[in-house]
């Protein structure tokens, strides 16, 4: 079917395009197009109406609406007339109509009128902005554009360039009539100032509740309680006028009491004197004395008063726990070993069954005791003073290393114990290679009838045992670099760890577990990885002379004691500082022991005392360790140059603690 209507030709609309009359753009008078913007006429208040009362066809107003529930209407129209509440709609119907209806989605129930009501595509996009964050006024532009009032174009010249007005230079003739009266009543007397409003000072009940007092605040209040007035100057009395009652002068005995007494037995600290007038009295000589004593006053007195807490002095003591719930634990002498002449430097129990003891001693012999009996079974002379005696902790060996003076060192078959054990022993000391020892070698090693014998460059102070038995350790007595030695028993081999020099060196010994070396110089204690030649970590003991050192059955605490008198328990997982510093002795701590199978510690000391303690070690890291004394024990008596206790050791299976004696005897502590 063909069109009715008629095309215009291109032609002729591009004719009637550019005959319409086209805006001029405005122009200054230099012929420049100005930027003019475009008004934007303000929005009428009537154009809109936000109330919505009117179209409310419920009239009953801005009520819960709750209180129509038990009605049977919802409320009233404009009329008066009840409002019926509709018909609760099912599910089925609810379903339906989500269905059937397409304007379901933008519908709302409406409370007043119990109806739905259709939301219309502004309020639509009105949520739809307040839920995108955005303004809710549609068409709402908050950046309005900016009408530039001035023009923003440069000028050489101003615009307005009119030389200051005169009146601006010369005073007012209104406001000088004004000053000149206001000077002419101020000499006449006319004119007065302000009053000055006395403020009366305010008195303050201190002993009035916090209530009672309108004014003042809790700080003020607390403030005035503790508050401590300066000490006042004492007013002069008639001894210090220029010219006193002749009472008040001094005699020439008077005079004389006074020259010879003290000056804080003075009852005047100045001499009264008279004078005819004022004119005549002289400068006071203690002037700059007093005023520096009375500042000094003012300095030192004290500010607050500090209320003191009046309290039981057992309340401010620990609970403790009772110590028959911490036994077993030695609290018996059992008895004496006695043998020595001399102090007993060193002992050691035999790892593994504790039956034998190796004592050392100043008299140069090493003895051999039974444990169960106190009785001597073997002697051992050595060619100096015993300084260290260590059991090797192998238990089908019976290896004893002794050091002694003369810089040796000896490996021992003690013999005693089971035979098969006494021969595997021979078997190894006679197969040890201490042909293939290096020459020029620092240490050298060599056998002499059933020990071996090392000679070292320097006295050795301590010997200790590595846990698998081939390894063993020697520190030297002098202050030098190469003090620690570890030598190696299957190879007849020594080595120096370490080149330089890190401190005196007081005591090593090995970790139970792993191939790691505690080294304890005077004051710090360092721990180093035997595998890898690295210094794991360096531990601040707080202790100024360390005398010895011990470990538990981990390796994971470090038990050191001091010439300072000092106990320091060094936790080696909760940092590099003692987890316990103790001060149980009057003298100093000359060894430290833990018991392997027993949470047990002990202490002995110059003071002739041996301190037992309940260490208990948790595994756990939610629990702290446990440490409580629970006995001290005394034995031995001091010698002339203030040595008793010189050393102790625990018994590896029971809860027996032995010390060694400068008096020279052996104690045994059972519980």
């Amino acid at each position: 079917m063909a069109s009715t209507s008629t095309a215009l030709p291109v032609r002729t609309k591009r004719k009637l395009e550019n005959g319409k009359k086209k805006p001029k753009t405005p122009k200054d008078e230099f012929g420049e197009k100005l930027d003019v913007k475009p008004v934007i006429k303000p929005a009428d208040e009537y154009d809109y109406d936000s109330s919505d009362e009117e179209d409310l066809r419920n009239t009953i107003g801005n009520i819960p609406i709750q209180w129509y529930d038990d009605e049977d209407h919802i409320g009233y129209d404009k009329f008066g007339e009840k409002i019926a509440k509709p018909a609760k709609k099912g599910e089925i119907e609810t379903f339906l109509e989500k269905m059937e209806d397409p304007d379901y989605w933008r519908k709302v129930f409406d409370k007043q009128t119990g109806t739905d009501v259709k939301l219309t595509d502004e309020q639509i996009e009105k949520i739809h902005n307040i839920a995108s964050g955005k303004y809710p006024t549609i068409g709402y532009n908050p950046y309005e554009p900016f009408l530039d009032i001035y023009s923003s174009r440069k000028e050489i010249h101003p615009i307005d360039n009119r030389p200051e007005p005169k009146a601006r230079f010369i005073p007012s003739k209104d406001e000088m009539r004004m000053v000149s009266r206001m000077v002419h009543a101020i000499k006449m007397g006319w004119a007065k100032g302000p009053k000055n409003k006395k403020e009366e000072p305010k008195a303050y009940d201190l002993w009035a509740s916090e209530d009672a007092l309108d004014n003042v605040t809790k700080s003020q209040l607390s403030r005035m309680r503790v508050h401590m007035p300066a000490p006042k100057v004492a007013l002069p009395t008639h001894a210090e006028s220029y010219n006193p009652p002749e009472e008040y002068l001094f005699d020439d005995e008077e005079r004389k009491k006074w020259e010879e007494a003290e000056k804080e037995d003075r009852v005047l600290n100045f001499m009264p004197s008279k004078y005819d007038a004022l004119r005549k009295v002289p400068q006071y000589d203690k002037f700059i004395t007093e005023r520096f004593e009375r500042c000094l006053d003012l300095y030192l007195a004290p500010r607050q008063r500090k209320m003191r807490i009046h309290a039981d002095p057992t309340d401010l003591l620990p609970d403790l726990p009772n110590p028959n719930d911490l036994r077993p634990f030695p609290t018996t002498l059992a008895f004496y070993m006695r043998g020595h002449t001399g102090q007993v430097r060193a002992i050691s129990v035999e790892p593994v069954h504790g039956e034998l003891l190796a004592s050392g001693g100043e008299d140069g012999t090493v003895r051999i005791w039974m444990m169960a009996t106190g009785r001597c079974i073997k002697t051992f002379q050595m060619d100096g003073e015993v300084t260290s005696v260590a059991f090797s902790p192998v238990a089908d060996r019976t290896l004893l290393a002794v050091a002694y003076e003369g810089k040796y060192v000896a490996i021992l078959n003690t013999g005693c114990g089971d035979r098969l054990h006494v021969q595997q022993t021979e078997t190894l000391l006679a197969e040890t290679p201490t042909e293939s020892q290096e020459d020029g070698a620092i240490v050298t090693w060599r056998k002499s009838k059933d020990k071996l014998v090392l000679k070292m460059p320097n006295e050795v102070r301590q010997v200790t045992w590595h846990a698998k038995g081939d390894y063993f350790a020697s520190v030297a007595i002098d202050d030098i670099a190469k003090s620690v030695y570890v030598h190696q028993m299957s190879k007849a081999k020594s080595q120096c760890p370490f080149q330089k020099r890190k401190g005196h060196v007081q005591a090593v010994t090995f970790h139970p577990t792993q191939a790691r070396l505690f080294v304890a110089t005077k004051i710090h204690v360092r721990e180093y990885d035997l595998a890898r030649c690295v210094l794991v970590k360096k531990l601040i003991t707080g202790c100024k002379h360390i005398s010895s050192m011990a470990t538990d059955a981990n390796g994971e605490n470090l038990f050191l004691g001091g010439l300072d008198r000092r106990f320091c328990w060094m936790d080696l997982q909760m940092g590099n500082k003692p987890w316990k510093k103790l001060k149980h002795h009057t003298a100093a701590v000359r060894s430290v022991a833990y018991h392997k199978k027993y949470p047990l510690l002990a202490t002995v000391s110059d003071d002739g005392t041996a301190m037992v303690y309940y260490a208990r070690i948790y595994s756990d890291f939610s629990k702290d360790n446990e440490l409580y004394p629970v006995k001290r024990l005394r034995a031995h008596e001091r010698t002339s140059n203030d040595l008793c206790m010189l050393h102790t050791t625990w018994h590896p299976t029971q809860p027996w603690l032995i010390t060694a004696g400068a008096d020279g005897t052996i104690a045994l502590f059972t519980y």
